[in-house]
């Protein structure tokens, strides 16, 4: 018996582990902080009342073993939860929620009941902390001045290279050097260039580079980064930190070039859709203006024979006092209503569908024209907009205006 269960416990323990030993869901969905841009839709996850309550219970209590890193987004996201939901207030049944017997029956009713969520990301938003980004930038900027230094000035201890002042040859090379790498990134394109402080530090001699170390390992110093007590080992060990994880910060960025392509590719792809998706309308648009403008024109054209007139396209004449009369102008500024007749309208449709010109006379000469769009008039009537301005002085009324151009041109 208990030689049957030491070998139960060992295969039980081997499927428990290999059950643990999963991938993680950055790897093994293939998504990553881009993903979301490229995305055409919100993923929709559906879960059951029972299974989110069970969830939302178990990670509460578990949540330290999860994450031990009170700053972790769990942790966050859980305080914002606040307690584990109840049936009834998932449901919003704010009556019932107080019973525990009610509580027990609404789970056995409606435990099975399967709910979606459209996923969003809460932390999409810009986080940025001043404070560590100055911390990680005077960090970034202390070790690369300490390796540059100690490149070109060995020494026992850290104390004795910012002590000892460099020789003649040494600052020479040093220079030779800087000056490389000053013109490498001079041929870099500026989306890819260094870090304009590290860039700032790389004109520095070495005994200014020292100069700024000591600064430097000072405020790090109060910080309670680094210490004098070991001679500044601290920010040594992490140079040597550095160094030894090279090819682990190599592959990284292959990892992260890959994905940014695989990003890149998938917002061409998405624009290339919006592309597509927007000529299609415009299409349609313009189909439908075509329509609409070659059923005006051939009933103009047929009552044009039959009044033996010969003109290409028919146009509008009206006063401004008619107009002001059909409810289509409202006012025309600086000039008052019993000057209205003296103001002529002509409006005449355009080669290019949905498109008409119109000209203001005011006593039979030509004073202004206006270019009007039939999709600009479309548009401020979906988006409620009841008057508009032409000639920057007349105003009109935008739905009689397009019912006045369907009856006149699109025989509507």
């Amino acid at each position: 018996m208990n030689e049957y269960l030491s070998d139960a416990h060992r295969k039980f323990r081997k499927f428990i582990w290999a059950a643990c030993a999963v991938p993680d869901p950055e790897e093994r969905l293939n998504v990553d902080k881009y993903t979301d841009m490229v995305t055409l839709a919100k993923p929709v996850i559906y879960i059951s009342i029972g299974e989110l309550i069970n969830t939302h219970k178990l990670l509460l209590e578990h949540q330290d073993s999860i994450s031990s890193d009170h700053s972790d987004p769990l942790h966050e996201l859980l305080e914002d939860l606040g307690d584990v939901p109840t049936v009834h207030s998932l449901l919003g049944d704010e009556a019932n929620q107080d019973s525990e017997s009610s509580e027990d029956c609404a789970i056995t009713q409606y435990g099975k009941v399967e709910i979606s969520f459209i996923l969003t990301n809460k932390f999409d938003r810009l986080e940025t902390n001043s404070e560590e980004f100055d911390f990680r930038r005077l960090m970034l900027s202390t070790k690369q001045m300490l390796v540059d230094v100690i490149r070109f000035q060995p020494g026992n201890s850290l104390f004795d290279i910012l002590r000892i002042t460099a020789s003649e040859d040494q600052e020479s090379s040093h220079y030779y050097i800087m000056q490389t790498r000053i013109r490498q990134d001079a041929r870099t394109p500026d989306k890819m260039k260094r870090n304009h402080s590290l860039l700032g530090d790389s004109k520095l001699s070495i005994e200014e580079k020292k100069r700024k170390i000591i600064r430097n390992l000072r405020k790090l110093e109060t910080l309670g980064v680094v210490s004098p007590d070991n001679q500044y080992q601290d920010i040594i060990n992490e140079i040597a930190k550095d160094i030894r994880n090279q090819r682990r910060y190599r592959q990284h960025r292959k990892m992260e070039i890959m994905r940014l392509r695989q990003t890149l590719n998938g917002l061409n792809s998405k624009t290339f859709f919006y592309e597509e998706q927007i000529d299609y309308y415009n299409q349609y648009i313009k189909t439908c203006l075509d329509n609409l403008t070659s059923s005006g024109r051939t009933d103009a054209k047929h009552l044009s024979e039959s009044k033996g007139k010969n003109k290409k396209q028919a146009s509008l004449h009206y006063t401004a006092a008619r107009l002001y009369e059909k409810g289509v102008l409202l006012e025309i500024e600086d000039l008052p209503i019993s000057q209205f007749k003296n103001v002529i309208f002509d409006i005449i449709p355009c080669e290019q569908a949905g498109t008409f010109q119109v000209k203001a006379k005011f006593l039979g000469v030509d004073m202004e024209k206006f270019q009007l769009h039939y999709q600009d008039l479309l548009q401020c009537q979906y988006e409620g907009v009841a008057v508009m301005k032409m000639f920057d002085k007349a105003k009109v009324n935008v739905n009689l205006l397009i019912f006045l151009l369907n009856k006149k041109f699109f025989k509507k």
